[in-house]
């Protein structure tokens, strides 16, 4: 019997070709959504500010203050310095920060200042238009001047051991950290810090990986093809044909249980979105007054974190029992069994798009403007959707052989909701566990929401690729414990 996979009917050719296509246009798209941050990235080797203990000298006519120092990014955006006021309001003069080239004494930065407008503890920021570029490792010289009379100058603040604590950490072949007060050498550190940023190799190499996946994506395609012309599926033709032949059924299931979840309930639909909407009043109340996180935008960023994880939470607490609840139709009609897991994420999916209705409404009544970046919102929820899939199919094969599963399952999900950063900031944590929350999965996708509807900008391009790979690294895990046990399941349902 001819396999009925090799039907000429199936319009095989015409998914490839859209699939190709589709590719190309998600790349220009991604390229033009993606803007500046597909190119640069925050460095990590920007100079924190020290905590001043003390002041170097006043700037007066002919005092110079300067540090030297390198930094092990690629471009400096800003650098900042803290200055101390003695309390006076009768400063006065033009206080001069420049940053030179430590080799060759060029200016790179300068920017002048009223010493009358400084307070106590107050900080100044150098910034250019066009951020300086190829600096890393480059000796350079912070150099402070100004013209204040006696008795009228400002201070830069230092901390008095400082410099010593710096040069531990720095590797060999790094300039170290020195400063000088009026040409004497000092042990102490200007209260300065640096900010830059790094270039990414996705941006460097972007059309050049874009080009190499099409031409694994086609190469994998070919294969499926000719394999579907001789009459041997692959998986993913397999698939294609299985969400065709059933995709009426897999409607009506999706239909079933989206239905049966506001069966008898007055409000139905609109618990979709008022549950995100109450989750996130409480939360508001109870940290904002007692745990007062400094937060910004804090109601739509406790929206972000409670969608994705209720998402997790209700749809593979779904697909946990989607193979034991359908039992008797199991037993009775053969159907590929994942599709039951399938249609639970589904069916939560569509909980999921209605309650970012209530996410973007918070968001607008906030003061957030609407930017490119919201385009870029179907990612993390396809990813996320992805993951869960993946999840669900392993969940619910484990539930068939045990039981405890539901259980703890329950556990689990408390403790995964306290790991992902729903309501608190992740810098407030110690380092290590700060590690451990940055693996959790959920991180990548809350990460990613909150980038684009706070900050309105797109996620650095590593939280693409990490999070592309744990959806499919879940998917992959899932499947293959799925297709392995499927065919005992009646022995234990």
């Amino acid at each position: 019997m001819k396999n009925p996979v090799s039907n000429q009917t199936f319009p095989m050719r015409r998914i490839f070709t859209a699939l190709l296509l589709g590719y190309w246009v998600l790349v220009v798209l991604l390229y033009v959504l993606m803007g500046y941050q597909l190119h640069f990235r925050e460095s990590q080797g920007y100079i924190s500010m020290a905590n001043p203990d003390a002041g170097s000298v006043e700037l007066t006519s002919g005092a110079v203050v300067e540090q030297t120092f390198s930094v092990h990014m690629q471009r400096i955006q800003s650098i900042n310095v803290q200055w101390g006021a003695y309390y006076r309001s009768t400063n006065s003069g033009t206080v001069t920060v420049g940053l030179y080239n430590g080799n060759t004494g060029e200016c790179l930065l300068s920017q002048d200042y009223d010493a009358s407008a400084f307070t106590e503890s107050c900080i100044t920021t150098v910034t250019e238009g066009i951020p300086l570029d190829d600096i890393d490792n480059l000796p350079l010289v912070l150099r402070l001047t100004a013209d204040s009379p006696e008795g009228g100058g400002v201070t830069p603040l230092m901390a008095s051991n400082g410099a010593a604590e710096a040069n531990t950490a720095l590797s060999e072949g790094r300039t170290p950290f020195a400063l000088t007060l009026n040409g004497q050498p000092s042990d102490g550190l200007l209260s300065f810090s640096v900010i830059g940023e790094d270039r990414t190799w996705i941006g460097l190499y972007y059309w050049r990986l874009a080009a190499a996946v099409w031409a694994v994506l086609a190469a994998y395609l070919l294969w499926c093809w000719h394999r579907w012309k001789s009459g041997k599926p692959t998986l993913l033709v397999g698939a294609l044909m299985a969400l065709e032949k059933y995709r009426f059924l897999i409607k009506q299931l999706v239909d079933r249980d989206f239905k049966a979840k506001y069966k008898r309930s007055i409000l139905g639909v609109f618990w979709s979105f008022l549950n995100p909407l109450l989750n996130m009043l409480v939360q508001y109340v109870v940290f904002s007054n007692m745990f007062r996180f400094n937060i910004a935008y804090f109601p739509v960023y406790l929206l972000c974190g409670n969608v994705v994880f209720n998402y997790l939470a209700e749809s593979c607490g779904m697909a946990l029992m989607s193979i034991i609840g359908n039992k008797s139709l199991i037993t009775k009609v053969y159907m590929p069994k994942y599709i039951y897991p399938l249609t639970r994420i589904l069916s939560s999916l569509i909980n999921l798009l209605i309650s970012l209705i209530p996410l973007m409404a918070v968001a607008l009544l906030s003061g957030l403007p609407i930017t490119k970046a919201f385009l870029l919102l179907p990612i993390p929820l396809i990813l996320l959707a992805i993951f869960c899939l993946g999840l669900g199919l392993l969940l619910s094969a484990a539930m068939v052989f045990f039981r405890d599963i539901q259980f703890l399952w329950s556990v689990l999900t408390t403790i995964w909701m306290y790991l992902t950063p729903i309501f608190y900031p992740v810098n407030i944590l110690p380092e290590q566990i700060q590690t451990i929350v940055k693996l959790n999965p959920l991180y990548f996708y809350v990460t990613f929401m909150r980038s684009c509807i706070i900050d309105g900008v797109s996620p650095d391009p590593h939280l693409y690729i990490q999070g592309a790979m744990v959806a499919v690294v879940m998917l992959a895990i899932g499947s293959i414990v799925f297709k392995k046990s499927q065919d005992q399941f009646v022995l234990y349902l």
